[in-house]
């Protein structure tokens, strides 16, 4: 072979070998630790143009309008998608590419024959052509571009003296090197291979994290391009003798390298995503594993969890999420390649690697490694498109749902138009996905369409807290087309005049809001516009008014949560007029660097209410400081409470709220998810107010949490009543006391472990469920002797990561004459979260105004004097 510029064959064939295995074997050498009469028959013949460059890059500047300039990024020996090619050096004055041309110029190539031996089905090309002038028209030029302008033929020369000519076509064959998006070529792709992406993959400059949720960095576009096109050989049999090059326009085009290739499907051309399974030849995490593919790209490589269907079919927890640790014995990979190519699976830890021919594969069963150890199977060969329907058994109308499919060994199938890969991070997605902890749900608005693979597949169905919760297994028919799902009520709250809200949910557009709302069986969706520093979110709804589904049941209404750093923050809910600005106060992380302690929650909270708003003390107590002097002050209407995922109600929010009950306060408790992330489902933490026969209507839903007949709950419906009296009404009763009949019935979609009667915060009835029940109640006299108050809570067992399954009910006051609710502990509790907040908005807050500063601290003034009226009336000096 003779050398050319001091490069040879011989100088990439050690390349090959330094690449190791994996590249030796598109070549035809045996990989490490197989022997030569196991390896694979060759795939390709690269073929050594050397001899016949005429140009280097500096001459494309003189030969091009725009010449190229891939010098670095193509030379020697590479492997472009797959196939390997023998390329020019890295030196931009040597030759590197074999111009063509008609033009009558002597450094011009018009034609010119490659001896190449042996038989091939298709001759892969890398080559790039001149600008197209007629992109870019001068103003007022009448021009068409160049598109199927014929450049040059390739002839295949056949030992027998035959010849075929294929013709090389601007964007067909081949295109230039830098492209206006929308002018890709018909018969060629770039040179580089599409990436698959995950969610979690680091930035790199230049890339928006919006890009990333796209999955894939697409190489279309990536720079300048050299074109790949695989021509085909119509008489594959006949053995070739040469190529001949031979120049059709004046245009040049520039060849950088040719390839035989000996499969017998266009290697450029790939299936679409198939799933495989990989045994594994013994165990390890995923991270252990590379897995690649020549003439293809893999797309996503995954262990799953254990999946046995029966065990999961009768699990108490549907709809709850799962999670565990992932099967380290195989391996899933999803990829899109050509039937030719080869997949490598390597452990990175041992240093060894097998291979497979997917063509093998796509027989359907499992086959071995041509390395014995590992073992790779071809799932889901069969597919068919569904349109489904989930319809409510009352109406049999199509109804909102959260469902999500499962394949037999676990894997999630979404509904067309739903991701794979959900993101669970703050501020990401939003498009109608939701993922608890490892397991991922669509929403749908009881249509969908759905790919789901022939055989035996998985569906859980869940709609809010009143519908039964569905798991249930399905067998797909090939010729199935219809796929009918139905889901049913054991419990109608609606109907006896209760109303279930989120009063806390961030980022939704209202539209998807009704959707998840719907799907979630929730009647409103208090969707709350937010300053986060710099970004401000659903502020751009704040002058819509809400949204209603159509039939009325579902309603979104945009208000705002007002954040003031370490003062608190409030959910000021509904309202008229001009929204309650600013929202935010006193620097990050809450308003931007800077801004002052422009104004007191107290006074967010008096102009809410001057506009009919209520006022809900979210995420309650915390950030716990003015709080206090605004519970003191009547300024909160009701709190967001939510059970501890480990204490449930020992956990200080229910113990500071009962602080507060203990001092005499009403406030009704309600549910809010503050919701800011698709790991969190609208409604998981709700609460229910009973509206009785009042229309469905904000301002009737707030009059009904003012009340105080209400519970919050993440699952079990409660009702509780004392004396016939309901949650946010009193009971009179005369000196001495007396006995006070309680009642208190739970009904859940998952099982209840314990109900209980709280009176003035302990625990003074019970009645438990050792094996959880679907239904449970308790009734009994409760002996008081003095003012209080009584509440029912229950819980389950049933793991749940948000936080525990559990609901608890407003209280029923209990007062008698002359007698005051008081404890002293807490209003020294009380008096030292002012004495803090009042330090910090004086010594450390942005400073304001001295008005504004004074406005704050008198907030602070006045509830420290009531207090201390109420502990001097006590006898208690402070």
């Amino acid at each position: 072979m003779r050398e050319k510029d001091g490069w040879t064959k011989r100088d990439f064939l050690q390349t090959v070998g330094a690449a190791g295995p994996a590249l030796r074997l598109l070549l035809g050498g045996p990989a490490a630790g197989m022997s030569a009469a196991a390896a694979p028959a060759t795939k390709f013949t690269p073929t050594d143009c050397g001899a016949f460059f005429n140009a280097s890059h500096q001459d494309l500047k003189r030969l091009m309008k725009r010449p190229a300039d891939l010098t670095k990024e193509l030379a020697g020996s590479q492997s472009l998608r797959g196939i390997p090619f023998l390329l020019g050096p890295d030196d931009p004055r040597q030759k590197r590419y074999v111009v063509l041309s008609a033009r009558h110029d002597p450094s011009l190539t018009s034609e010119l024959e490659i001896p190449v031996h042996g038989k091939a089905s298709f001759v892969c090309v890398a080559q790039f052509c001149d600008w197209d002038e007629n992109e870019t028209p001068p103003p007022g030029a009448d021009a068409i571009e160049k598109v199927g302008q014929h450049l040059a033929d390739l002839v295949m020369v056949f030992d027998d003296g035959t010849e075929h000519r294929h013709p090389i076509r601007r964007r067909f064959e081949v295109n230039s090197a830098s492209v206006f998006w929308g002018h890709l070529c018909f018969a060629a792709v770039p040179h580089r291979q599409d990436v698959a992406s995950k969610l979690t993959d680091p930035l790199s400059t230049g890339q928006d994290w919006g890009e990333l949720q796209i999955g894939v960095w697409d190489s279309n576009y990536a720079g300048q391009i050299v074109w790949l096109s695989a021509i085909p050989n119509p008489t594959p049999e006949r053995a070739l003798k040469t190529l001949r090059f031979s120049a059709r326009a004046d245009d040049p085009v520039a060849v950088c390298g040719v390839t035989l290739f000996h499969g017998r499907e266009n290697p450029l051309q790939y299936d679409r995503l198939n799933l495989y399974r990989i045994t594994l030849p013994h165990e390890g995490d995923e991270k252990q594993w590379d897995v690649t593919v020549d003439l293809g790209v893999v797309a996503r490589k995954y262990q799953l969890r254990p999946f046995e269907a029966e065990p999961w079919l009768a699990a108490p927890g549907v709809g709850l999420g799962e999670s565990g640790g992932r099967s380290a014995a195989n391996l899933y990979v999803e990829v899109s390649a050509s039937p030719e190519a080869t997949l490598t699976l390597r452990d990175q830890k041992a240093g060894r690697q097998c291979e497979f021919d997917l063509r093998d594969a796509l027989g359907g069963g499992e086959v071995a490694a041509r390395v014995p150890g590992a073992r790779i199977q071809f799932l889901e060969r069969e597919k068919v498109w569904l349109h489904g329907r989930v319809t409510d058994t009352a109406n049999h109308r199509p109804t909102p749902v959260r469902l999500a499919f499962r394949s037999s060994d676990g894997r999630y199938l979404p509904p067309y138009g739903h991701r794979t890969e959900i993101s669970t991070g703050w501020f990401e997605d939003y498009g109608g996905d939701l993922k608890l902890q490892e397991t991922s749900f669509a929403y749908v608005d009881g249509t969908f369409q759905i790919e789901l693979p022939v055989g035996d597949v998985y569906v859980e169905i869940t709609k809010g807290f009143e519908y039964e919760r569905i798991r249930k297994k399905l067998t797909i028919r090939q010729d199935q087309r219809e796929l009918d799902l139905e889901i049913s009520r054991f419990a109608d709250f609606r109907a006896r005049g209760w109303v279930s809200a989120d009063s806390h949910v961030h980022f939704l557009s209202p539209s998807t809001a009704i959707l998840e709302g719907q799907a979630e069986g929730l009647n409103l969706i208090n969707l709350l516009a937010a300053q986060w520093g710099d970004l401000f979110t659903n502020v751009g709804d704040l002058s819509h008014g809400p949204l209603k589904s159509s039939d009325g049941e579902m309603m979104v209404h945009v208000g705002t949560e007002n954040r003031n750093h370490i003062l608190g923050h409030l959910g000021l809910l509904g309202g008229h007029g001009a929204p309650v600005y600013p929202m935010s106060a006193a620097g990050p992380e809450e308003s931007y660097i800077g801004d002052p302690l422009w104004t007191s929650l107290a006074d967010w909270a008096d102009r809410c209410r001057e506009q009919e708003g209520l006022v809900m003390a979210v995420h309650f107590p915390y950030p716990t400081a003015e709080l206090a002097a605004d519970i003191v002050l009547g300024k909160i209407d009701a709190v967001e409470v939510r059970p501890d995922a480990k204490e449930a109600f020992n956990g200080l929010r229910f113990l500071d709220w009962y602080h507060y009950l203990n001092c005499g306060y009403r406030l009704p408790a309600f549910g809010g998810t503050d919701k800011m992330s698709a790991s969190v489902p609208v409604g998981g933490m709700r609460g229910y107010a009973w509206l009785g026969n009042d229309e469905f209507t904000f301002a009737n839903w707030a009059k009904a949490v003012r009340r105080g007949n209400t519970f919050m709950t993440s699952g079990p419906l409660l009702l509780f009543q004392a004396d016939g009296r309901a949650p946010g009404e009193e009971i009179r009763l005369g000196a001495g006391g007396g006995k006070i009949e309680v009642r208190a019935e739970a009904k859940s979609a998952v099982p209840i472990h314990q109900l209980e009667i709280v009176w003035n915060g302990k625990v003074v009835a019970t009645r438990q469920e050792s094996g959880g029940a679907r239904e449970i109640a308790l009734q009994e006299p409760i002996h008081v002797s003095g003012p209080g108050w009584l509440a029912a809570r229950c819980v389950s067992k049933v793991p749940y990561a948000e936080c525990r399954v559990a609901a608890h009910t407003s209280p029923v006051y209990v007062v008698f004459p002359g007698e005051e609710l008081f404890s002293a502990p807490a209003v020294a509790y009380m008096l030292t979260l002012m004495d803090g907040a009042e330090l910090w908005a004086r010594n450390l807050a942005t400073r304001t105004s001295p008005d504004r500063l004074n406005r704050v601290l008198q907030v602070f003034a006045s509830a420290r004097e009531r207090l201390h009226q109420r502990l001097h009336q006590h006898g208690i000096s402070h």
